[in-house]
Formats: C-alpha cells, structure tokens, sequence
C-alpha cells in the first residue's frame, strides 16, 4: 500500500496507529472510514463485512436458523477480506462475494448473526488479529471503540439524526428499496443490534461526531480533527503522568 503524506498533528509514518470508528447504521462510517485511510496511508478492515460475510455463508448453508449450527459455520469458514482501502474484496471459499454481500437480501439477516453473542467473540477474536498485523489500521464497526479495540490511539462515535442516515442510505441505494425496508435496514437492525452492543452514545474517552449537518468532506475534516485531538491528550497524559500509565 502507497503510505501517503500525513495530515498535520497525527503521527507521521512508521508510527503505529489505531483509529476505531464506532456508529449507527447510514452514518457513513465505512465510507468516511475508508476515506480516513487512504489519508493516513493505513489499512481499512471494514468488520460489518464479516458479519455480511457471515450472513452470506450460513445462508448459502441453509443453517441461519440454528445458533449452534451457525457458531459451527465460522469456526469452520475459510474467509478473505481485504484490507486496502482502495480494494474492496471478501471472499469466502471459492466464491468472491463482494457484491453478493450487499444484496437486500444479506442485509435483511445480518442481525441474526450479528446479534449471536458465540459468533461476536469469535469474530472479534478475528478482528483483533487483523489489528495486530498491521502498523497503522482505520477499523470500523459495531463495537470497535469499546470492545474490539477499546485501547486504540483514537476512537471516534461516528453519528447522524435518523433522517439523515435514511436519506443517506436511499441516495446509496439508488431508490431502490422501498420507504418500509429501508427504514428496517437503518432503525430495525440498530434496534436488533443494540440488543448486544451499545453504538448510539459515546462511552468515556470515545470522542462524537455529528455529521448530521456536515457534507463528506467536512466529515473527514472532523474526523481528523477530533483523531488529532486524542492523539495530543494521549501524548500529554503519557509526559505529565508516564508512571500512571504503566501501572
């Protein structure tokens, strides 16, 4: 991957860094994500594409409404995510499902899996591997900043007014999908995921940005800001107090 100049006031390259990027579902955070990326010149690991990946899977396995049979499933799954983000690629098996994972049909059974407590551990175990591999990685999700990666140099709550993040998803989508589906695909599945995980409100020390008013560009920009902020308050914290932090 082409590392590129790095934003003033983030570290410069060589340096390890960790962004995790928290947020309901039309809030942008894979695309904005991703954008963070290319910026810093990190990895991307776009982890709601596993849980696609999943869905996909146990379906085509014909399994998803047996929980056990579906823990069984991603143990056994042999899957390939790619994480440049210039490159979007999942692949599992033989089969590249890049675009299959997108489909109405996987989003409308995300949460079956998702909301699996067994399957959550073993992909969270998978997610930080991919962390570790990596010097420099954007990673986005349900539960990055509070449980995938609650140590990251940066955790950011990505939001947006539910109006917005629906309108957001028909633009995407191409009016597509009917008012109905695609009020499940944004509030429904926020609703059966905050069953497990909390990614409405910030926890302590996870920073908030409200896109609700800002346009892509000026999201990344706050986006940017706010991963500088953390990484000068981390950096002040380690001179002022460098005993505390290793206790």
């Amino acid at each position: 991957m082409t590392e590129t100049t790095t934003p003033t006031g983030l570290r410069p390259p060589g340096q390890r860094l960790v962004v995790a990027v928290d947020g309901p579902s039309g809030s942008g955070k894979s695309s904005v994500s991703r954008a963070i990326a290319r910026r810093l010149g990190a990895a991307y690991l776009d982890t709601g594409a596993m849980y696609r990946a999943v869905a996909w899977h146990c379906h085509h396995q014909g399994v998803l409404d047996d929980p056990d049979a579906v823990v069984a499933a991603v143990q056994d799954m042999d899957l390939v995510l790619s994480v440049d983000p210039d490159h979007e690629r999942v692949v599992v098996g033989t089969d590249d499902i890049t675009e299959a994972i997108r489909e109405p049909g996987i989003s409308a059974v995300v949460s079956v899996v998702a909301t699996n407590r067994a399957v959550r551990e073993l992909l969270v175990a998978r997610q930080r591997a991919e962390i570790d591999a990596h010097r420099k990685i954007v990673a986005e999700g349900r539960d990055i900043t509070t449980v995938v990666a609650p140590d990251a140099d940066a955790r950011i709550l990505l939001t947006a007014s539910a109006e917005a993040r629906t309108a957001r998803r028909a633009a995407q989508l191409g009016g597509t999908v009917e008012a109905k589906d695609l009020a499940e695909q944004v509030s429904g599945r926020d609703a059966k995921d905050s069953t497990v995980v909390d990614f409405m409100s910030p926890s302590d020390g996870v920073g908030l940005v409200d896109s609700t008013e800002l346009d892509f560009e000026a999201t990344i920009e706050a986006m940017l800001a706010e991963i500088t902020r953390q990484q000068s308050d981390r950096t002040t914290q380690q001179t002022t107090n460098p005993e505390g932090d290793r206790a």
